[in-house]
């Protein structure tokens, strides 16, 4: 039986990741949940999925450079990102991994990145900050923090916070103290107990307190969120402090509960598509099975039937 376990560890081997970038069904399945390869081509599924009353929040993918001139690929594609938006008129923020700008080769340079996307993107286009493994939540806080904070100090940028992890309650009361957008989701890496919790009962009691704080005290707050319970509690949490569907929005993944999320939306709440695309698809491919297991027969059973 494949674990989630499992699914996590082969998200972070290259030589499946390179076995995978080759393989036909492998590649069909993950366009399920990746909206194209190429950036010109993003611009179709995003018109299709705004037509529908749904916001997006475009990512490309490609985590974990090693080099500076691999980070100065990632940041002109955003630059060029920013425009395409503009100019078709997309209804769409951007989202990005710290790694992918250069975090794991220094804080500085990841930083000095950000720093040029968020005055390209100007006061007008927002930009998250994704969460990535534990080892990087600090140096990824620090970043926020030091443009939040600055002389300088940006406000078209927000954060992820990741509920499975024993440390963010005291992070989220940080961020709700100095105003900061919040995007709550329930963590996709493999962690071990000492910084995480193991079992879902207790991921999703920490997903509904911190849920709680950020509609009562937070600032437009993203509950990333594909789970029913989840999204009755924060459903009713709203209606019972008077919270209107104006102040937060439901983020969910391309591809996943699709009918869900148009569901949300003919009731009037506001939706946002977390939207990736680039050929760097397999690991985040991998943690959204890693999310359900179970998943990988029927995902296997749908290419087979092509």
């Amino acid at each position: 039986m494949i674990t989630r376990s499992i699914l996590l560890q082969m998200a972070a081997s290259r030589k499946m990741e390179h076995f995978s970038s080759h393989n036909r069904l492998a590649k069909g399945f993950a366009m399920r949940f990746i909206a194209s390869e190429k950036m010109e081509d993003v611009t179709l599924p995003v018109r299709r999925l705004n037509s529908k009353g749904l916001s997006v929040s475009l990512d490309y993918l490609g985590e974990g450079v090693t080099t500076e001139e691999e980070s100065e690929e990632v940041v002109q594609t955003y630059l060029k990102l920013f425009k395409l938006i503009k100019q078709e008129n997309l209804d769409s923020n951007v989202s990005v991994k710290l790694t992918a700008l250069g975090l794991e080769l220094s804080e500085s340079i990841a930083e000095r990145n950000l720093r040029r996307l968020l005055d390209a993107a100007g006061p007008d286009q927002f930009v998250r900050i994704d969460m990535e493994g534990s080892a990087l939540t600090d140096s990824t806080l620090n970043c926020f923090y030091q443009l939040w904070n600055g002389a300088n100090a940006y406000r078209n940028v927000g954060v992820v916070i990741q509920s499975y992890l024993h440390r963010s309650a005291d992070d989220i009361e940080k961020l709700i103290k100095v105003g900061a957008r919040v995007r709550l989701c329930k963590g996709a890496y493999k962690e071990g107990p000492d910084v995480a919790f193991q079992h879902k009962s207790e991921v999703d009691s920490s997903f509904v307190s911190l849920m709680k704080r950020l509609l009562k005290d937070g600032n437009y707050p993203g509950i990333a969120t594909h789970d029913m319970a989840m999204v009755n509690a924060t459903q009713e949490f709203a209606t019972q402090n008077s919270i209107g569907n104006d102040k937060y929005e439901f983020q969910m993944l391309y591809g996943v509960r699709r009918e869900l999320q148009l569901e949300l939306a003919r009731k009037g709440y506001r939706i946002r598509i977390y939207t990736p695309f680039g050929d760097h698809w397999y690991p985040y491919t991998m943690r959204r099975l890693a999310e359900r297991p179970a998943n990988l027969r029927f995902a296997l059973a749908s290419i087979l039937r092509g």
